[in-house]
């Protein structure tokens, strides 16, 4: 069960964009990393092609450690350190651990 999957919402706690909250786009468990969308903004320098005919700098995300990350919770809409619900059926889920919501 991981604590950060694509699609949540999340809070910058460190580093230069901290502060700043999006949307997990990307994942890379094995690295412990995610892309979020308008943090940690690049410039990839493109070359001329057919394309782009005078070649152009593009800003895009770049991957972020998850150590640098909370959840926002949608209840509270507050970063939340996060616990683990067993459900009836044996599933495990995500809760907030402030207002006890599932995730």
């Amino acid at each position: 069960m991981a604590r950060i999957r694509k699609g949540d919402s999340v809070y910058v706690i460190a580093g230069k964009d901290k502060g700043k909250k999006g949307k997990v786009q990307k994942v890379a468990p094995a690295r412990n990393r995610a892309v979020v969308e308008g943090v940690n903004l690049v410039k990839k320098h493109l070359r001329r092609s057919q394309d782009n005919p005078q070649g152009a700098v593009i800003e895009r995300p770049a991957f972020i450690e998850l150590s640098n990350l909370m959840l926002l919770c949608s209840k509270c809409n507050r970063p939340a350190r996060i616990g683990k619900k067993i459900l009836d059926d044996g599933k495990r889920e995500r809760k907030c651990k402030r207002c006890g919501e599932v995730i």
